[in-house]
């Protein structure tokens, strides 16, 4: 038998879904199937790969076989394969789909195209939300109803089988009943379901499974105006009451069938019929089931549980700082199984703290409930927001990672009558100087720098002292030849005057004798000092 290229491709697929066990080679003794009576010329080693790794063996002169375990279906069933060597190729890949332990080739996958919302898929009694891309092996069975059962009438079959990639059967549909569309003439009942006393569960294949000893009431949703529908029923068990329900707010559409102390004997299906011919059934299977009692190891969940028997339920809480890993509230299907396996409480653990400035420095992580991370910047950065984050109850934190941003000093602004002699540090494209930057001020002639001469750029963003101002000043003007001048300061406040006295011998000419030179508001004497001159030459 030469391998087709379909089951070549399929053998990849498979070969790349095997587990961490390694592949177990066997040569021709190891086996006596039919398959195997086939004479087997030598193979190249086979292209496997096992956790994303090729698999390479030294030597494949006298393998004829190759185990392996696949993930098989869309729950990734564990299956043992294999794969063989005929006539020089590989064949395969052959797997254990059967309970029969025999090896049987892969056929195709079947899958849905598209699956209308209304309609739900069960397979091995999971409910499977179905893709194109999910797809069902060779052999398997699915079950199909509407999710509404009683809103939706079913039309086609529930029970699909895949046969070698096609389904056994079409689709079915779901049709919206008289709820639905307005109690339309040509739409089937509405059947809705009340279990006022026991439990009830819909099965996969949109049966109703009661617990024996329940009340059943089946009501058929129509229009009492347009005439009485009739309740038909296959059980042989016993008479139903039926009749229009007694409420004023129900009387005039809900025809009534009850059940009361349910027994197996009423298992059957149980139909309405319109007047016009249009009609809807259930089917009401009377079983007790129970599902395995729930054992809750963590000490951290809170269970309350109603009970085993189907229909009951079991929700599940955790304590604050702890997160619940699974479905919070389980209910006891018709299938005996719960429908979900019990959760488990799981410490909180806020993510991972991954700044993204590099500049920004992380201190004291504590990823717990309650912890808290704090936040750091190098000198020359500030945080641009909260310096600590704490883990809240939800398992994220409180806040935005903050981010290290330059701290700036706005431009210095010169004095009136004065400048910038100097900077240590670069000035920005915009005027603002870095953090250490210093800044050095001067006045023009005539004028005395009031303040501190440098300022720096601190880390808050502030000069360490405000800029200094130039206040006019009259520069000592020096004392004339033979005399003197008073008052004597370094400098002159705007409107000092100075007297000039001149030495023994000698005096000030009658003309400028009584000159006081005074200091002007722009820094300049009003006139010249005063000279001294010999008495003789007066």
């Amino acid at each position: 038998m030469t391998p087709r290229p379909g089951h070549m491709l399929l053998l990849l697929a498979v070969a790349a879904a095997a587990t961490a066990a390694e592949p177990r080679l066997e040569n021709e003794a190891a086996e006596n199937t039919p398959e195997n009576n086939v004479v087997s010329s030598r193979c190249n080693p086979p292209e496997l790969s096992l956790a994303g790794n090729r698999v390479v063996s030294a030597d494949f002169t006298v393998i004829t076989e190759v185990h392996f375990w696949g993930a098989i279906g869309p729950l990734g069933d564990r299956k043992l394969c294999k794969i063989k060597c005929i006539d020089g190729g590989w064949f395969g890949p052959l797997c254990q789909v059967k309970d029969d332990g025999k090896f049987h080739p892969l056929l195709r996958n079947c899958h849905f195209k598209a699956l209308p919302p209304q309609l739900l898929v069960t397979y091995q009694n999971v409910s499977i939300e179905t893709d194109s891309k999910k797809v069902f092996p060779h052999g398997v069975e699915v079950m199909v109803r509407c999710r509404e059962v009683g809103s939706y009438k079913l039309l086609g079959e529930s029970v699909l089988e895949c046969q070698n990639g096609v389904w056994s059967h079409p689709l079915p549909i779901c049709i919206p009943t008289t709820t639905l569309t307005n109690f339309s003439d040509e739409s089937p009942p509405t059947l809705m379901i009340k279990v006022p006393t026991g439990s009830s569960a819909v099965e996969p294949r949109g049966e109703l499974a009661v617990f024996p000893g329940s009340i059943v009431h089946l009501e058929c949703a129509f229009s009492r105006k347009l005439g009485n529908p009739e309740w038909t029923w296959t059980s042989k068990f016993r008479e139903y009451m039926t009749g229009w329900a007694m409420s004023a707010e129900e009387r005039d559409w809900k025809y009534r069938l009850s059940i009361y102390y349910s027994k197996p004997q009423d298992s059957g299906e149980f139909t309405c019929t319109t007047p016009i011919g249009t009609s809807n059934t259930i089917v009401i299977n009377v079983k007790a089931i129970h599902c395995p009692l729930l054992e809750v190891i963590d000490p951290h969940v809170t269970a309350r549980i109603e009970g085993s028997r189907m229909g009951h339920t079991a929700s599940f809480q955790c304590p604050v700082g702890f997160f619940l890993n699974g479905t919070s509230n389980l209910t006891c299907e018709a299938t005996g199984h719960w429908s979900s396996p019990p959760p488990k409480c799981l410490p909180v653990q806020c993510p991972s703290v991954n700044p993204v400035d590099p500049r920004l420095d992380v201190v004291n992580v504590n990823r717990s409930y309650g912890g808290r991370v704090t936040f750091s910047c190098p000198w020359g950065y500030k945080l641009t927001g909260p310096p600590n984050l704490d883990c809240l109850s939800n398992g994220r934190w409180s806040g935005k990672v903050p981010q290290c941003q330059p701290v700036h000093c706005p431009p210095p602004q010169p004095p009136p009558n004065g400048r910038i002699l100097e900077t240590g540090g670069q000035a920005l494209s915009d005027g603002r100087y870095s953090v250490g930057s210093a800044v050095q001020f001067g006045c023009a002639e005539s004028y005395q720098l009031m303040g501190e001469p440098t300022i720096v750029c601190t880390e808050r963003g502030f000069w360490s002292h405000s800029p200094p101002f130039c206040k006019p000043r009259c520069s000592y003007p020096g004392d004339p030849v033979n005399g003197h001048i008073a008052p004597i300061k370094f400098y002159y406040e705007p409107g000092d005057h100075v007297k000039v006295t001149c030495n023994s011998g000698f005096v000030v000419r009658e003309r400028t004798a009584t000159s006081r030179p005074t200091c002007r508001p722009d820094g300049s004497w009003s006139e010249k000092i005063p000279t001294c001159v010999d008495y003789s030459e007066v």
